[in-house]
C-alpha cells in the first residue's frame, strides 16, 4: 500500500502479498481461464500445421501491446511489412517487428534456461534494438509529462531495483501453492511495479505474461492476444493496477487478468474453426480449378503466408519459376486470392484470411 505517489516506493511488498489472493472469486474465475487455455493448447496441437497461429498472432499481441503505449500501426501495414510485401516501413512498424522477435526469442530462451530477470533485459533490449540497463538514475515517474502530476514512482537506485527483481524472480520459481494464473497477474503487477529499465516496461512486462503461461505448461506456443484485451480495456488495466498500489485491492486486479486470459483464449479457438474452415474450403477450391496442383500444399502456404510470393511456391518445392507462377496467376483470376504490386515485385494476398483475423471481434466483456 502506497499513499504518496511522489516518492520513490522503495519498499515495495515481496510477493506472494500478506493478504488472502486467491479469493473464491478468483479461484472460479483461473478455473474458467484455465479451462479456455487448455481448449485453445490441446487445439493448437491437434493442426496439422500450427504455423498459422505462430506466425500471425504474435504479430497481433505486438501491434495491441505497441498501441497501448500509443506507437501506432496498422494491421494492414504491420503484416505486409512482416511478410516482405511493404516497400517502406516506418519507425512504428519497425517497433512492432522487435516486439515480435523479442516474444519469439524470449520464447527459445526457455529451452536453454528459467524465466529470470535477464531474460527481461534481453526482452527490453530486443524491443528497443539495442543494450539497455536496469536504472541508475532518479527522475522516472508514472503520471503527465505536461503537468509533472505524479500517479506513481517506482523505487530509485540501481542496488534497490536489482533486489526487487531477484525476488520477483525468486517468487516466479517459488514452492507458494498458487495457481500459474495467479503467479502471472501478480508478477504482473509486481514488474510493472519495481518499473526497472527507463523505456518499455510496459511492453517487455507483456511479453513476460506469455512466457510465463509458456514455461509453467499452459501454453506451447505463444498464441495469446492478451494485449488485445488491455488495450480494448486501457483505462481498467490501469485502474486496477493503481489499487493494488494505492490500497492492496488485489482481487479485482486478478479477475481483470483472468478475464483477460479466458476471453482471448476463446477468441483464439473461435479464430482456428474459423481459419481451418477456410483453409479447408481454399483447398477444395484450388483442387477444383486446377487437379494437377498440389492443393494441400498451396492452400497451407497461403494460410501459413497470407502475403506470398512466387519464390515462397518455389522454395517450398511445390514447383519451378514458371508452374509457381501460372499457379498463382490461376488462382487470383478465380477470385481465390489477389495480385498485388508492390515495387517491382508481385505479391498474392489471401484476403479469406486477413479478414477474419482482423475482423473477428474479440468476447465481449465481463467486467464489472
Amino acid at each position: 500500500m502506497w499513499k504518496t505517489p511522489d516518492l520513490p516506493y522503495q519498499d515495495l511488498p515481496a510477493l506472494p502479498p500478506s493478504c488472502q489472493v486467491e479469493t473464491p472469486g478468483v479461484l472460479k474465475a483461473t478455473v474458467a481461464a484455465g479451462r479456455a487455455l487448455a481448449r485453445l493448447d490441446g487445439a493448437c496441437k491437434r493442426l496439422p500445421d500450427p504455423t498459422m497461429l505462430i506466425n500471425l498472432i504474435p504479430l497481433l499481441e505486438a501491434q495491441a501491446s505497441n498501441e497501448i503505449e500509443n506507437i501506432v500501426t496498422t494491421n494492414d501495414e504491420l503484416f505486409k511489412a512482416a511478410h516482405g510485401a511493404l516497400s517502406e516501413m516506418t519507425p512504428q512498424v519497425k517497433e512492432a517487428l522487435r516486439y515480435r522477435e523479442a516474444l519469439h526469442a524470449g520464447v527459445r530462451s526457455l529451452d536453454s534456461r528459467p524465466l529470470t530477470a535477464q531474460t527481461a533485459i534481453d526482452i527490453c533490449s530486443r524491443i528497443h534494438g539495442h543494450s539497455v540497463v536496469i536504472r541508475d538514475q532518479p527522475g522516472t515517474y508514472i503520471g503527465s509529462s505536461a503537468s509533472e502530476r505524479r500517479i506513481y514512482t517506482p523505487p530509485e537506485g540501481k542496488e534497490v531495483i536489482w533486489e526487487h527483481l531477484s525476488r520477483w524472480e525468486r517468487f516466479l520459481h517459488a514452492d507458494h501453492g498458487l495457481d500459474p494464473l495467479t503467479v502471472m497477474a501478480l508478477a504482473h503487477y509486481q514488474f510493472e511495479a519495481i518499473h526497472p529499465f527507463f523505456d518499455g516496461n510496459g511492453r517487455t512486462g507483456r511479453v513476460l505474461n506469455l512466457l510465463i503461461l509458456i514455461e509453467t505448461g499452459l501454453l506451447e506456443f505463444p498464441i495469446l492476444y492478451l494485449s488485445g484485451h488491455i488495450m480494448r480495456h486501457k483505462d481498467t488495466y490501469y485502474e486496477r493496477l493503481n489499487a493494488v498500489t494505492r490500497s492492496d485491492d488485489w482481487e479485482p486486479w486478478i479477475l481483470f487478468m483472468m478475464e483477460g486470459v479466458e476471453s482471448t483464449a476463446r477468441w483464439t479457438m473461435q479464430l482456428v474453426e474459423a481459419t481451418d474452415d477456410l483453409r479447408g474450403n481454399m483447398e477444395a477450391q484450388i483442387r477444383q480449378l486446377n487437379t494437377r496442383m498440389p492443393a494441400t500444399e498451396i492452400a497451407r502456404l497461403l494460410f501459413t503466408q497470407p502475403y506470398l510470393r512466387i519464390e515462397n511456391v518455389v522454395d517450398a518445392g511445390l514447383a519451378k519459376r514458371q508452374t509457381a507462377s501460372k499457379w498463382l496467376g490461376d488462382l487470383a483470376e478465380a477470385g481465390l486470392i489477389t495480385k498485388e504490386k508492390v515495387g517491382r515485385h508481385v505479391i498474392f494476398v489471401n484476403d479469406r484470411l486477413l479478414y477474419t483475423l482482423f475482423h473477428t471481434p474479440l468476447p465481449g466483456p465481463h467486467l464489472g
